[in-house]
């Protein structure tokens, strides 16, 4: 018996082998996040620890509460956009710009988590913000995408016309689409976070994904650092390569849910598909799908209208 008989024999329903793979993959991402995370992060603890004892050694009026407090106040700075580097005051996080870029990732559920609403009035106001934003900004981001992909479809057609190449045209031009977005939302904003951050290309390559696929970690925070000046044109920009990123990566998926799909069908049609003929003979159990089918039309022949 070989092993597509032994399949067939199963029956095991997709829902299943799609939730089994579902849990193998995230247990395989948290094992290879664990051996590559893990002794650096081990690392990391012990550095910190050298460093708060050499800290205590160099300044001695500084006992264990007295660390606590100063680095409350570190804290504390860091979470209104303060900076402790100089004499100078800052506007903090909650000016006009950086609280619109606020609002823009509240319904893009984003949520970097370096900025939030402290107040009752602000945190019950985020609450109804989101409710009706985040519906919104899914349709909103449904309808450009789809604006995206009609004139994708246009150019396509376009261009069958004058080739009469169907399949080619259509590779050319998905491959010409994901090229332009990756150079439009990836590389050119890399470039620009690299000049005003002061990331590395790896860092800031790294932030423009987390971004734009929602993830939002916060590690990495763009118009956030309290020792630099933006410029007013920096946020605006930034608000408008999260809404147009957000729309292109969310048809990028798209596609890729569609190849899924498409593998899966493909699959199914493979495990369904009929033994060998010379276990024709044999007696096929009837699929119950298939028996509530026939006798819908049964019912619906039994019971025709009379005119």
């Amino acid at each position: 018996m070989g092993l597509k008989e032994m399949l067939s024999l199963v029956r095991v329903p997709s829902i299943l082998l799609l939730g089994l793979l579902y849990v193998v993959y995230v247990l395989i991402g948290g094992v290879i996040f664990w051996e590559l995370e893990g002794e650096l992060g081990q690392k990391d603890i012990g550095l910190l620890l050298s460093n708060k004892k050499k800290l205590l050694l160099k300044y001695t009026c500084l006992d264990q509460d007295g660390l606590e407090a100063v680095a409350q106040v570190v804290q504390d700075a860091s979470k209104v956009g303060l900076s402790l580097k100089g004499n100078y005051t800052s506007d903090g996080f909650w000016k006009f710009t950086s609280s619109a870029v606020f609002a823009a990732t509240v319904v893009t559920t984003i949520g970097y988590g370096n900025i939030s609403p402290t107040s009752t009035a602000g945190r019950i106001f985020c609450i109804f913000f989101a409710l009706f934003g985040i519906p919104l900004n899914l349709v909103v981001l449904n309808r450009v995408g789809k604006y995206m992909l009609a004139i994708e479809r246009k150019i396509s057609d376009f261009l069958e016309g004058k080739t009469g190449r169907r399949k080619c045209t259509r590779f050319f031009v998905h491959l010409v689409s994901y090229m332009s977005g990756t150079l439009l939302f990836f590389v050119v904003p890399m470039i620009v976070f690299q000049q005003h951050e002061g990331w590395t290309f790896s860092q800031a390559i790294y932030y423009c994904f987390i971004t734009l696929s929602t993830i939002g970690f916060g590690d990495y925070v763009a118009d956030s650092n309290p020792d630099k000046v933006y410029p007013e044109w920096y946020s605006v920009l930034m608000a408008s390569w999260i809404f147009f990123g957000l729309a292109w990566l969310a048809l990028v998926i798209n596609h890729s849910m569609d190849i899924l799909e498409r593998l899966n069908n493909h699959f199914k049609q493979w495990w369904t598909r009929e033994t060998p003929e010379e276990e024709s003979g044999s007696v096929e159990e009837e699929n119950p799908e298939t028996l509530e089918t026939q006798v819908e039309e049964e019912d619906k022949i039994k019971k025709t209208p009379i005119t």
